[in-house]
């Protein structure tokens, strides 16, 4: 089984259901949601809840804030722990950045989309381009057929 990062947005509400999919299949994911049991993960709100009026030289300012050193550190180490990165769209830059990370890590990345999302040419990168979870699952892996019953 697989060591999955899944890389995508707090505003994504399908993530989590990738997640436990995924782990009911017997993946490893990291959940940067919960990037370790009992630990919220990172939010620029927890530094200042009007990041989003930030000054170009205040957000470089944060990125040295302990709390977005932590929240790095624990992104970073999964990406470097896991050999998947499962990217969920919609979803904003850092995400895109963490798939080329780990796709120029020559890790195996795959891309889940849907109708509606707009075309990236340089997705061609992924290993793959799934248009379901359920192809997500299937190029992953799943447990047989009498333990995927459980879903």
């Amino acid at each position: 089984m697989a060591r999955i990062y899944v890389a995508s947005s707090w505003r994504n509400a399908l993530q989590p259901g990738v997640v436990t999919k995924l782990r009911r299949d017997g993946h490893e994911v990291y959940d940067f949601r919960e990037p370790a049991p009992s630990v919220r993960g990172f939010s620029w709100a927890e530094i200042d809840p009007k990041w989003g009026s930030w000054s170009a030289s205040a957000y470089r300012d944060a990125l040295n804030h302990p709390l977005a050193v932590n929240g790095y550190a624990h992104d970073m180490g999964a990406m470097q722990w896991a050999d998947t990165c499962v990217l969920v769209l919609p979803c904003g830059r850092s995400a895109h950045l963490e798939l080329g990370w780990m796709a120029g890590a020559g890790k195996r990345t795959i891309v889940l989309t849907r109708d509606g999302e707009e075309p990236e040419l340089m997705a061609k990168m992924a290993t793959k381009i799934c248009v379901s979870l359920d192809e997500v699952r299937d190029f992953l892996g799943r447990p047989a057929v009498g333990l995927a019953a459980a879903e």
